[in-house]
C-alpha cells in the first residue's frame, strides 16, 4: 500500500468500511434483497445465531441462484446461499487484504476483529481500495480478479 497512518504502514482496520450490517442464517434471501436495497449495498455479511460471521450472499447470488433457478426468495434461507467464506483480521496489513482478495478473486472482504471476541467490524471493497492503492496496484488487482472473469 502506497500510503501510511503515521508512521506504520496502513491496517484493514485503517481502509475498511465501519458498520456493516447483517442478514441472519435463518433470514430469507426477500429480507436480505430488502435489506440491500435500504443500505444501498450488494452484498451483506451472513452472521448465524451466535453473532458470527457464516458467510457473503451477494444481489447477484439471489437472483442467479435464487430467482433464475425458480426458487421463492421469500422462501430461501441466506444461509444456503453463503459460499466460501474469505475473511480478515483488522489488524492485519492492509496488502494482505490486496493479496487475499487477488487470490482468491473476491471484490468484498469482510473485516474481522480477533483479538475483540472474532467479531465482524467492517468490509473492504473495491472503493476502499481504490481511496488506498496507488494507480499501479489499482490496474494489478483489477487484471488479476476481473481477468479471470472474463476468461
Amino acid at each position: 500500500m502506497a500510503r501510511t497512518a503515521g508512521e506504520r504502514p496502513l491496517t484493514c482496520r485503517d481502509i475498511m468500511h465501519e458498520g456493516v450490517r447483517c442478514i441472519g442464517a435463518h433470514e430469507s434471501l426477500f429480507q436480505a434483497a430488502k435489506l440491500m436495497r435500504e443500505l444501498n449495498v450488494g452484498s451483506l455479511p451472513i452472521c448465524g445465531d451466535d453473532n458470527r460471521l457464516k458467510g457473503l450472499v451477494t444481489d447477484r447470488d439471489i437472483v442467479v441462484e435464487c430467482v433464475a433457478t425458480g426458487r421463492d426468495p421469500a422462501s430461501v434461507e441466506a444461509g444456503a446461499l453463503g459460499g466460501a467464506l474469505h475473511w480478515i483480521d483488522a489488524d492485519a496489513n492492509a496488502a494482505e487484504a490486496l493479496e487475499t482478495m487477488e487470490i482468491h478473486r473476491i471484490k468484498r472482504l469482510p473485516v474481522i476483529d480477533v483479538a475483540d471476541g472474532h467479531r465482524l467490524i467492517g468490509m473492504i471493497s473495491e472503493s476502499e481500495l481504490a481511496k488506498n492503492l496507488t494507480d499501479e496496484q489499482i490496474a494489478e488487482f483489477a487484471g488479476r480478479v476481473y481477468a479471470a472473469a472474463a476468461a
